[in-house]
């Protein structure tokens, strides 16, 4: 019986400390090189800190992902409802002209780079564990998690984090 019992305690360790929320990016995420528009390259940690003071709402997507395109609109709207927020867009397309005919032609604004490892491998994606796309993570004004899944662009959860003060 203490046998059994000993292993439910430690395997319901394990299941909750995989699902605690991160509220800082590990170093190896924030040494990731992405890549601008202008296919200059970045650390994720260079990004961030660029905007530091500011709210940054970060969307994972892919030109080729219908949900991330279904979800622009309400994108949109978010930036309409939140103008001092930095609209960051983290795609993880692998063909770079695919990427930016998608910014061009869904004219997204805010700021752009691309994970040239797609989805599947990088430091970064394999920190977010982005098993799906699109997803919207929110760093408050000192660069800190305070949303770290959210997979749908009207999820609620989102609009509260934006409003969340420090």
């Amino acid at each position: 019986m203490f046998k059994k019992l000993s292993i439910l305690v430690l395997l319901l360790f394990f299941v909750s400390c995989n699902f605690e929320t991160p509220t800082e990016f590990s170093e190896k995420a924030l040494n990731e090189k992405i890549f601008s528009l202008n296919d200059v390259s970045s650390t994720f940690k260079e990004v961030i800190d660029e905007h530091k003071g500011k709210k940054i709402l970060i969307d994972v997507w892919a030109s080729w992902c219908r949900d991330c395109l279904a979800g622009m609109p309400k994108v949109k709207e978010l930036q309409k409802e939140f103008p001092e927020v930095v609209f960051l867009f983290l795609s993880v397309d692998e063909r770079i002209g695919s990427w930016k005919r998608g910014v061009k032609k869904y004219n997204l604004k805010g700021e752009h780079f691309n994970l040239p490892k797609g989805m599947k491998d990088g430091d970064l994606v394999n920190f977010l564990n982005v098993s799906w796309i699109p997803r919207y993570i929110v760093l408050d004004e000192n660069g800190e998690i305070i949303l770290f899944k959210a997979t749908n662009a009207s999820d609620n959860d989102i609009i509260t984090a934006l409003k969340k003060s420090i």
